[in-house]
C-alpha cells in the first residue's frame, strides 16, 4: 500500500526534472556498451547534462513523443515500463546497425535574466536572435522559450554492418558512414537535417570522451551540403550537438517567444 504512492511520487519528480530551465544542457541517449553481440540486450540510458557528463532519466511515456528502435527498414517502438532506468532494455532485433531515436515532448521555460538568453543563443552561433529580440520589442524580463530534443544513438550488434539514415525527426544529425565497420581515416562525415533539409553553415559542438575518461569540446561548422567532417580518434565516445533556434509569436504574455530544437547524435569509435 506504501509502495505505490512513492513510485507515483517518483515518477512526478523525475518528470518535474526533465522540465527545469535547462535549455543550455545537452541532452544524449548513453548506451552502456556500444558494440554487443547479436542476440544481446540493448541498454542505454537517456541524460540531460553538460560536457557528457548528466542525470539518467526513466522510461516515462509523457515525456516523449517518440522512442524508437530503427534497423533497415522496421521501426521498433521501444518497450517498457513506466519508471524503467534504464529507459532503454530491449532485446536486439538481428545483427546490423541500430539507431536508437528519441523525441521528448516541448517543454517551456522562463530565463531568470536576458544575460542567460544572450549567453546562451551565442554559444549556439545564433547571435542574430538578440537583433530580432529588439526589433520585436520583447521584454528583456520576460524571455520565454520553448525546446524539444531530439536523440539518435548509433549501437553496433553483431557485424555492425549497415548505415545511418534519416529517420523523419524535425531535425536531426544523420552519420554518412559507419562508425563500427567504414574507413574513418578522414574522419566521421554528418549531415545536420531541418524540416528534412540540409542545414547549410550550421553549428556543430562535438563533445569526445577519451578511452581514460577526460572530456574535449569542439565546434564545427556544416557546408552548403549541411555536411560537416568530425575529427575521431580510435576507442573514443562521441556526442554531436546541433541547435536549431526560432521564432515564436505569442498571443499572451505566458506564451513562449522563443523555440530550440536540440539535435544529438551518440556513437563510438572503436580502439584498433
Amino acid at each position: 500500500m506504501i509502495a505505490r504512492p512513492l513510485r507515483r511520487a517518483a515518477l512526478a519528480l523525475a518528470a518535474a526534472c526533465l522540465a527545469v530551465p535547462a535549455a543550455s544542457h545537452e541532452f544524449w541517449i548513453d548506451p552502456t556498451v556500444y558494440q554487443v553481440p547479436d542476440g544481446s540486450d540493448l541498454i542505454a540510458d537517456i541524460r540531460v547534462g553538460e560536457a557528457f557528463d548528466g542525470a539518467a532519466y526513466s522510461y516515462i511515456p509523457p515525456n516523449f513523443t517518440r522512442f524508437d528502435l530503427v534497423m533497415g527498414d522496421r521501426a521498433i517502438e521501444v518497450p517498457g515500463r513506466a519508471g524503467d532506468r534504464p529507459a532503454l532494455q530491449m532485446e536486439a532485433p538481428g545483427a546490423g546497425l541500430a539507431i536508437v531515436v528519441h523525441q521528448t515532448k516541448a517543454y517551456n521555460l522562463v530565463y531568470d535574466s536576458y544575460e542567460k538568453f544572450e549567453n546562451f543563443v551565442t554559444h549556439k552561433d545564433a547571435a542574430w536572435a538578440l537583433e530580432r529580440f529588439a526589433e520585436r520589442g520583447l521584454d528583456p524580463e520576460n524571455v520565454r522559450e520553448s525546446y524539444t530534443r531530439y536523440g539518435k544513438s548509433l549501437i553496433a550488434v553483431g557485424d555492425g554492418a549497415g548505415s545511418d539514415r534519416e529517420v523523419g525527426l524535425l531535425t536531426e544529425i544523420v552519420a554518412l558512414a559507419n562508425p563500427y565497420t567504414d574507413d574513418l581515416s578522414a574522419g566521421l562525415p554528418v549531415r545536420v537535417l531541418y524540416e528534412g533539409t540540409p542545414r547549410a553553415d550550421a553549428q556543430v559542438e562535438l563533445f569526445a570522451r577519451a578511452p581514460d575518461g577526460t572530456v574535449s569540446v569542439s565546434l564545427h561548422k556544416t557546408d552548403e551540403a549541411g555536411v560537416a567532417t568530425l575529427p575521431v580518434a580510435p576507442g573514443t565516445e562521441y556526442l554531436a550537438d546541433a541547435v536549431v533556434i526560432r521564432e515564436l509569436e505569442a498571443e499572451m504574455m505566458s506564451d513562449p517567444t522563443w523555440e530550440s530544437l536540440w539535435a544529438s547524435l551518440t556513437y563510438l569509435v572503436p580502439a584498433q
